[in-house]
């Protein structure tokens, strides 16, 4: 049967009723999984905000991972879907793999940044407000970025160190731990007394409210210097009084040494001069 342009009715009914049989079931499946897959990606990204939130987990770290997660879920359906239509997935993610790779190479420090970023979320070797030293530089945190820590130096300057300078160098935190010690060094005369000297400085620690009984304090002498006898002093604080205690102790230390007759000397030179007879 013809119809007046002179296509064949018959042949291209057969042809469309072969496509819709063909294809059409194909199109329902690939919808049906195209909504049902984002319709599970979105679960799965709701549940796992919900159990990293519960984990405690660096609220900045949360929405990045979830995020991470849910697209990468959404690239695997994508090619589910694609691979019901007989399409050949492994040139495609080929594809996805060299850009991946390009991307990286070009993006290489960022993205050495952003996994030390990561890291630091993750491991936590410091928190806000804490007084570290790290990458060759010392401040009281301000921020952990996913590229860059920020800091505030003791004269309030803002200081912005890339993560990987950060996770990549030796962390020093003063702030960690609840208790610090003070160490601090005396020196008297060889003329002076020194259980005398050791008696006065227990006195001005044993006055002082701030010095800590447990762990003990440390009075001994520690080296006999070119022109004076040096006593370690080293009492225990607590973190936010370690600066505090160490100016006044220092004064009170030279005030009470001095006081009870013992001098502080200072580095000195004796010159001989010997005439020679001519």
């Amino acid at each position: 049967m013809q119809s007046e342009n002179g296509w064949d009715l018959s042949a291209l009914m057969d042809s469309l009723t072969e496509v819709v049989s063909t294809w059409g079931l194909r199109v329902v499946g690939a919808l049906t999984l195209l909504i049902v897959g984002w319709m599970v990606c979105k679960a799965i990204r709701s549940s796992m905000r919900r159990a990293l939130e519960r984990s405690k987990l660096d609220p900045t770290l949360v929405p990045f991972l979830t995020k991470l997660v849910y697209y990468l879920l959404l690239t695997f359906l994508v090619v589910a879907v694609l691979s019901l239509f007989g399409i050949q997935t492994t040139s495609f993610i080929a594809v996805l793999g060299a850009a991946g790779l390009a991307v990286g190479l070009a993006l290489q420090g960022t993205l050495g940044n952003f996994a030390a970023g990561v890291m630091l979320l993750i491991f936590r070797p410091f928190k806000i407000g804490d007084y570290v030293e790290a990458g060759g530089t010392a401040g009281s945190v301000q921020e952990i970025g996913i590229f860059s820590t920020t800091l505030h130096s003791p004269d309030n300057v803002r200081i912005i160190v890339p993560n990987s300078v950060v996770y990549g160098s030796i962390v020093k935190n003063y702030s960690h731990n609840e208790t610090r010690r003070n160490d601090m060094v005396f020196g008297i005369s060889y003329d002076d007394d020194i259980g005398k000297a050791i008696q006065v400085i227990n006195n001005a620690l044993t006055s002082d409210s701030r010095v800590l009984q447990d762990p003990a304090r440390v009075i001994a002498v520690g080296e006999l210097a070119d022109s004076s006898v040096n006593l370690l002093v080293r009492p225990w604080c607590t973190g936010a009084d370690y600066w505090a205690l160490r100016w006044d102790l220092t004064r009170k230390i030279k005030e009470d040494l001095e006081t009870a007759g013992c001098s502080i000397p200072y580095p000195q030179n004796d010159v001989y001069l010997h005439q020679k007879a001519v």
